[in-house]
C-alpha cells in the first residue's frame, strides 16, 4: 500500500488539472507538474509542486502520472512522441472522451509498457479533495488497488472494473441524467413563468418531484434487468395520455413543446408494438435501439 509520501505526477493544467495536482499537495504527495503553458503552474509550485521541463522529466518523477487533458488524441499527440518512455509506469487518464476512445488508449499505452487506468471525473473543479468529488476508474483491479491510497486525495474514488471503457460510459450515462433533469425542469420552468411563477418559486417544488422520481428507480431497474414490466403504478398507454396533455399545454402556452414530443414519440411506438399495458420502463426497449433504425 502507498501512503502520504509517494510521488505523484499531474499532466495538463486546466483547472481541473489544477485542481487535482493542488489535493495531492494538500494531502502531503511529493507532487510533480507538467503543461504546455508553463504560467498556469505558478501557483502549484508556490504551494510545492515541482515542475518538470519536459513531458518525459514529469514521467520519470513519479511511478504514478495522472493526465488531464482535453481530449484522448492530445494524451496520444503529447505521449507518442519517441523520447517519452512509460515502460512500468501507471497511466490514469482522467480526460473526457467515450468508451471505444478509453479501451483504445489503454491498449496504446499498455504496448507501450505502461499500467493503465481510465477514468471519468464527476465533479467540479472546486469539490475536488472532497468526499463530494467522485472519481471513477476502470482497468485492472491490481492497478486500482496498488494507487487506491493515494487517489484517495482527489475525493470519493470507485472502481467499475476491468473493462477500461466503464469509466466513459458512466460518465456519459451520468450527463444524459444530468441534462435529462435539467431540460425537464427548464421545460417546468418555461411553462410557469407564463403565469407569472419564477424559476426560484418552483426549484423546491421541481426538487421535490425530482427526489421522488429518484426513489423509484431500484424498483424500475429490477424490470428492467427481469424484462418484465407490470404495470404497478400506471400503464404506458396512461402516460402516454399525460405526454398528450403536456404537448397541449406547451402549446397553448407557446412554450417549447419539442422535448415532450420527442418522449411521446417513442412511447406511441411502444404501444403500437403491444406494451401499452406495461409500466413506463419497457421503454427500456426503445432506448436500446438505434435511431438510425
Amino acid at each position: 500500500m502507498e501512503n502520504h509520501e509517494t510521488p505523484v505526477t499531474v499532466i495538463g493544467l486546466g483547472l481541473m488539472g489544477q485542481a487535482l495536482a493542488g489535493a495531492f499537495l494538500k494531502a502531503g504527495h511529493p507532487t510533480t507538474v507538467w503543461n504546455r503553458t508553463t504560467s498556469k503552474a505558478e501557483k502549484l509550485v508556490a504551494e510545492g509542486a515541482q515542475l518538470a521541463p519536459t513531458v518525459a522529466d514529469a514521467l520519470a518523477a513519479s511511478s504514478l502520472t495522472i493526465i488531464c487533458l482535453t481530449d484522448y488524441q492530445a494524451v496520444r499527440d503529447l505521449l507518442g512522441t519517441s523520447d517519452i518512455e512509460l515502460n512500468s509506469t501507471t497511466l490514469i487518464n482522467l480526460t473526457s472522451g467515450d468508451s471505444a476512445q478509453a479501451r483504445e488508449a489503454a491498449q496504446w499505452a499498455e504496448q507501450r509498457g505502461a499500467h493503465y487506468l481510465d477514468g471519468a471525473i464527476m465533479a467540479i473543479p472546486s469539490a475536488i479533495g472532497t468526499a463530494e468529488a467522485v472519481i471513477l476508474h476502470s482497468g485492472p483491479q491490481s492497478d486500482f488497488e496498488a494507487h487506491s491510497s493515494t487517489l484517495e486525495a482527489l475525493g470519493t474514488i470507485t472502481y467499475l472494473g476491468a473493462d477500461h471503457g466503464l469509466a466513459s460510459l458512466y460518465d456519459m450515462a451520468g450527463l444524459a441524467m444530468m441534462w435529462s433533469i435539467l431540460n425537464a425542469w427548464l421545460q417546468g420552468t418555461a411553462m410557469l413563468r407564463t403565469a407569472g411563477v419564477d424559476a426560484t418559486t418552483f426549484a423546491p417544488f421541481a426538487q421535490q418531484i425530482a427526489t421522488g422520481v429518484a426513489e423509484w428507480l431500484p424498483g424500475y431497474a429490477e424490470q428492467i434487468d427481469s424484462g418484465s414490466f407490470p404495470a404497478e403504478v400506471s400503464a404506458l398507454e396512461t402516460d402516454a395520455r399525460a405526454m398528450a396533455h403536456l404537448i397541449e399545454q406547451s402549446e397553448a402556452l407557446g412554450v417549447n413543446a419539442e422535448l415532450p414530443k420527442l418522449i411521446k414519440a417513442m412511447a406511441d411506438r411502444s404501444i403500437a408494438a403491444g406494451h401499452g399495458a406495461e409500466q413506463y420502463p419497457v421503454l427500456i426497449q426503445e432506448f436500446s435501439k438505434s435511431s438510425s433504425n
